[in-house]
C-alpha cells in the first residue's frame, strides 16, 4: 500500500536525505506502483544501455505535472503526471525523454552553464530584489533584473531548449529500439501545449522546466507520423496496471465522494473497486472495504497486492492478529517485497505477543538485506531487539534509525550505548563504530586518545 514512512499508516511519507534532492520533498512509496513504473522503465533504460538496476525512480507526492531528473541516474516522477496520463505509453514517454537527459549528461552541463553565469547578471539579480523591495514595486525590481540578466537568461534558456531537443531525440530512438510507439510521448506535447498561454505562475512546473516549442512539437509529428510502431500499443497487462495504478493513486489522495463520482458502483471494473475499496477504508468504514477486497481477492487470489491491502485495513482497524495470515500470502506471492515484509513485521510486533517476535525479527533482516536505509525497518527492529532482550543490538538499530532520520545526536548517543553493550570485534561493534565515527569527526565521546577506535 502506498505509505508515509514516518508514521507507518496507509500512506507513508519517504523524506530522502538532502544529498538526494537538495530541495526536500515528500515521497510515496508502494510496491505496486513501483513494479509498474519499472516494467514501463526497464525497456527503456536497456535501449539506453543503463543497467535498470542502476537507476533509482522516486515517486514524488506532488499534484503538478512533472517529472526531472536529479543526483546522478535517479528518475522523480510526480503522483500528479501519473494521474493525468491517460495511457502507459505517455508515462512511458516521459521516462524515455528523462533518460535523454542522463544519458546526455545534461545535469552536469547545466551546472557548467550556472557556473558560467556573469557576476554581473547575478548581482543585478540581487540588487533587482532589494531595489523592488525598497520601493514597494515589483515593477522595479523586475526592470533592474531583466537589464542586468537579459543576455545571460537568453543564453541560458536557448541552452536548455538545446537539451530538450536532444533528449526528445534520444527519447524517441529508446523507445524505438524498445519497440513503443512515440506517441505517448507526443500526447503528452499536446498536453502541455494547452498550458502556453497561461503565467508562469499558473503553468505546471514540468512547462517551465522544459521549454515547449514549435520545433520540438514539429519532430515529434513527423516522426510518429513516419514510424513504423505509430499505432503500436503497449500489452494490455500494462494498461490493466496503468489503471489500477491512476485508481489507487486517486482513492488515496481524494476524499470518498470524489473517489464515488469518479469511480461509481456502476462501473465494476476491478480498477474501479480498487478504487472504492481503497476510499471507503480511508474513510474508516471497514465492512463496505473488506466486502469489496474479498471480491477481488476472489477473483485473482495470486494477486498480492490485494492480500497487502485486506492487511493492511486489518492492521489499521487494530486487527493485528487477523492481518497476518493476509501479509504472510502477501509476502509470499510477491517473492519477499521489502515493503510488505515490513508491514507484516509491524502486524506481528502490534499482537505483543511474544511468539512473534523471532519471525519479525526474520522478516526485518529480509527488509534490511534489500533496502538497508530503510529507517521504519531499522526502528522496529530496535522494538524487537529490545523485547527479546538484545540490548546492543537495539542500541545500534535505534542509532541506525536516528542517522538515517537525521538526528545526528541521538544516533551519537545509541552508539554510545551501542558501543558499550555489544561485543568487541564483532561486525555489529564496528557498526557501531563507523556511527560514532561520522556522528563525532573530532573524536568519538568516552573514549581515550590511545583506545581503538
Amino acid at each position: 500500500m502506498l505509505r508515509r514512512i514516518i508514521t507507518l499508516t496507509a500512506i507513508f511519507l519517504v523524506v530522502l536525505p538532502s544529498t538526494v534532492f537538495a530541495q526536500g520533498r515528500s515521497f510515496i512509496r508502494d510496491t505496486e506502483i513501483e513494479d509498474t513504473l519499472r516494467l514501463y522503465a526497464t525497456p527503456i533504460f536497456k535501449a539506453a544501455e543503463l543497467d535498470p538496476n542502476g537507476v533509482s525512480v522516486y515517486i514524488v507526492s506532488d499534484n503538478s505535472l512533472n517529472a526531472f531528473v536529479a543526483g546522478g541516474q535517479k528518475l522523480f516522477i510526480n503522483t500528479g503526471l501519473l494521474l493525468k496520463a491517460e495511457t502507459p505509453e505517455q508515462v512511458i514517454g516521459v521516462m524515455a525523454h528523462e533518460t535523454g537527459h542522463i544519458t546526455g549528461g545534461h545535469l552536469s552541463r547545466i551546472h557548467d552553464q550556472l557556473r558560467n553565469a556573469s557576476a554581473i547578471s547575478i548581482l543585478s539579480t540581487i540588487a533587482g530584489v532589494a531595489a523592488g523591495v525598497a520601493a514597494g514595486r515589483s515593477d522595479v525590481g523586475t526592470a533592474a533584473i531583466l537589464g542586468g540578466q537579459n543576455i545571460a537568461t537568453r543564453n541560458f534558456l536557448a541552452y536548455s531548449r538545446t537539451q530538450e531537443s536532444s533528449a526528445d531525440q534520444a527519447g524517441v530512438k529508446y523507445l524505438t529500439e524498445a519497440g513503443i510507439s512515440s506517441r505517448g510521448v507526443l500526447e503528452f506535447m499536446k498536453t502541455l501545449e494547452g498550458q502556453e498561454l497561461l503565467s508562469t505562475a499558473s503553468q505546471d512546473p514540468y512547462m517551465r522546466s522544459h521549454p515547449l516549442t514549435t520545433e520540438r512539437v514539429e519532430f515529434l509529428q513527423n516522426y510518429v507520423a513516419n514510424s513504423p510502431l505509430k499505432d503500436t500499443k503497449v500489452s494490455p497487462e500494462l494498461y490493466e496496471r496503468h489503471a489500477r495504478m491512476r485508481a489507487k493513486l486517486y482513492a488515496f489522495t481524494n476524499q470518498l465522494r470524489n473517489t464515488l463520482r469518479t469511480y461509481p458502483e456502476s462501473d465494476t471494473s476491478i480498477a474501479a473497486r480498487y478504487a472504492r475499496a481503497i476510499a471507503y477504508y480511508q474513510n474508516s468504514e471497514l465492512d463496505p472495504a473488506l466486502e469489496i477486497i474479498e471480491s477481488l481477492i476472489a477473483e485473482e487470489p495470486a494477486n498480492p497486492f490485494f492480500e497487502e491491502l485486506k492487511g493492511q485495513v486489518l492492521l489499521e482497524f487494530g486487527r493485528a492478529n487477523d492481518a497476518i495470515a493476509p501479509l504472510e500470502k502477501s509476502t509470499e506471492l510477491a517473492n519477499g517485497a521489502p515493503l510488505i515484509r515490513l508491514l507484516l513485521a509491524h502486524a506481528m510486533i502490534e499482537t505483543g505477543k511474544d511468539e512473534y517476535l523471532e519471525p519479525a525479527k526474520k522478516n526485518l533482516l529480509g527488509v534490511l538485506s534489500r533496502e538497508r536505509g530503510n529507517a521504519s525497518a531499522w526502528r522496529f527492529r530496535a522494538i524487537v531487539e529490545n523485547r527479546l532482550g538484545n540490548e546492543g543490538e537495539a542500541s545500534l538499530s535505534q542509532a541506525e534509525y536516528s542517522l538515517l532520520t537525521g538526528d545526528r545526536q541521538a544516533a551519537s548517543y545509541h552508539a554510545v550505548q551501542a558501543d558499550r553493550k555489544l561485543e568487541k570485534g564483532t561486525a555489529a561493534w564496528l557498526r557501531s563504530q563507523d556511527i560514532l565515527q561520522a556522528t563525532n569527526p573530532d573524536g568519538i565521546p568516552g573514549k581515550d586518545k590511545d583506545e581503538p577506535q
